[in-house]
């Protein structure tokens, strides 16, 4: 474990009977780094933090946070952590301010501390004006805030988050990030899962989960400037068959849709006349490789070498 981690895995794997879930993950998080453990539904994220969170025990290797043995100790790794699952526990009969009271009861926190706690709870997620609004009264965004403020009570020193703007509105999501990014710039080490690959690209270093197993793990300014060959977005009255022409080309190592678009990765030296001239193609323009991008390249580079295997 390098002097600068606070969060460490070694080979952490869980099975469910046949299924491995997570395939010996091996990785470090610093302390106060924004980590993002990346992936579809499927991928493992969910599964890694509970781990993690000592809610599920491994099935091999083990984790260790601030020291602390996960497998061996899980409540020992309790005082360090705010686990927030990706369905939180919040009780909708009970007003914004008696939920954050309930959690400040169960972690012990002293009634003196509580004022200056709750006020700098309701300045960064706004919801001191509706501190008296049940619970069940809230959007989905102010709900996820509201379970934030209950882990972040107890003033942890890690904060493991599921997917918490799953189902959420965009501004809503906006503002859990910069509320993220506050925590991140007070010294709190943050592992946060995803499937918004657009959202992971805010993180420090991302791990890239497919089916349990790590594919990369990096920094996500580096992850996109290493896609090999020259991306480009394409629009075609039949993107479906442009797809197929595309992937016919020499020159084409990859084509997959993107929405109404193609995203069109070529060899170096690949001009955009050149895929102009494909029957049906409009337009054609170079672009910058986006997380999603590395992440289907990836995916397709790791089935191929099942396949060979």
């Amino acid at each position: 474990m390098s002097p600068d981690a606070i969060i460490s895995l070694a080979a952490l794997t869980r099975r469910f009977g046949a299924v491995t879930a997570v395939d010996a993950l091996t990785l470090q998080v610093r302390a106060g780094e924004l980590f993002g453990i990346v992936g579809p539904d499927g991928a493992g994220k969910t599964t890694t933090l509970r781990m993690l969170a000592g809610v599920l025990p491994p099935s091999a290797g083990d984790a260790r946070i601030a020291g602390v043995a996960v497998g061996r100790d899980p409540e020992g790794v309790k005082p360090f952590i705010a686990y927030m699952a990706q369905r939180f526990g919040l009780y909708e009969d009970l007003t914004v301010r008696e939920n954050i009271e309930f959690y400040a009861d169960l972690y012990r926190v002293p009634r003196g501390e509580r004022p200056a706690r709750l006020e700098r709870l309701y300045a960064f997620s706004n919801l001191g004006e509706f501190q008296h609004r049940l619970a069940g009264a809230l959007s989905g965004g102010m709900k996820q805030k509201l379970a934030l403020c209950c882990s972040l009570i107890h003033h942890p020193r890690i904060l493991l988050l599921d997917e918490p703007t799953f189902g959420v509105d965009p501004i809503s999501r906006r503002d859990l990030w910069l509320i993220l990014h506050e925590m991140v710039a007070e010294g709190v080490t943050i592992v946060v899962s995803t499937s918004y690959l657009d959202e992971a690209e805010r993180c420090d270093r991302v791990a890239l989960l497919h089916q349990g197993r790590m594919l990369a793990l990096e920094v996500p300014a580096v992850l996109q400037a290493s896609m090999a060959g020259r991306l480009f977005a394409v629009t075609s009255e039949q993107p479906r068959r442009a797809r197929d022409l595309l992937r016919a080309h020499a020159a084409v190592l990859r084509a997959v849709l993107f929405g109404d678009a193609l995203h069109v990765v070529a060899s170096p030296g690949t001009g955009a006349a050149e895929l102009g001239t494909i029957a049906g193609v409009r337009s054609v323009r170079p672009i910058e490789a986006s997380l999603e991008d590395v992440f289907i390249h990836l995916v397709d580079e790791a089935s191929a070498r099942e396949a060979a295997a």
